[in-house]
């Protein structure tokens, strides 16, 4: 019984802290925010990049070890409606990958350090604001320019150097919430990214052990953002 009852003012606290969460109003911070046609801001995040390839013929699967990159960018926001927002992300992303290339027996790990030149176009979704909080979804498309791509270096694997392709093309798709502070609103958001084309540049040799048996390898990654505007 004193379980049952125990529960009981448990689930009816929990009940009422979300009533009150969600319908009580409260004072609205920076209320004419959003009001505004254009408005500007910043992020910082984390990143972590992946690889996806498609063979030619079957084949054990190329590995790959992935770290913690860094983003830091600017940010652009038009305002469409209350529910609709345009944005410009333009940013730097640096990030590291090292790929393992399980069926070739001797100096088989090339690193990947990337520098991207990262620009994304997204169209914002919001939900109502509700007190000093508002959820969102997001999603477009982006390109990026690989600045350590080594696409026209012409030393390639057999000289441990991986090659890859300098324009890229995306998708994009993520969501977060916008916090409405005193003086500025805070966001934390989380995005994943998927390349659209192929961004091998392959060996010069055709029937090299490195590249020969990729048809497409593309990026994939996965970005945690906090944006202040």
């Amino acid at each position: 019984m004193r379980k049952i009852l125990f529960v009981l003012i448990l689930f009816i606290g929990i009940q009422s802290a979300n009533a009150q969460l969600f319908t009580k109003e409260r004072p609205q911070n920076l209320e004419n925010f959003d009001k505004k046609q254009w408005s500007w801001g910043y992020y910082l995040g984390m990143n972590t990049y992946d690889f996806k390839f498609k063979y030619k013929h079957e084949a054990e699967d190329i590995k790959i070890n992935k770290t913690i990159g860094f983003n830091v960018g600017l940010i652009g926001n038009m305002r469409i409606n209350d529910y609709m927002d345009l944005r410009l992300e333009p940013g730097v992303m640096f990030a590291k990958r090292e790929i393992i290339f399980p069926e070739i027996p001797e100096d088989n790990e090339r690193e990947v350090k990337s520098t991207y030149v990262h620009i994304p176009l997204l169209m914002k979704f919001s939900t109502k604001r509700i007190n000093n909080f508002k959820p969102f979804v997001v999603a477009g498309v982006s390109t990026s320019i690989h600045l350590s791509s080594n696409e026209k270096n012409p030393d390639d694997n057999m000289s441990g150097k991986f090659r890859m392709m300098t324009n890229t093309y995306y998708w994009e798709v993520g969501f977060g919430i916008d916090f409405y502070l005193y003086f500025f609103k805070f966001t934390p958001s989380i995005r994943a990214v998927f390349a659209l084309n192929d961004e091998l540049k392959p060996d010069e040799d055709p029937d090299s052990p490195y590249t020969s048996n990729i048809e497409k390898m593309s990026s994939r990654g996965i970005f945690i953002n906090f944006t202040f505007q």
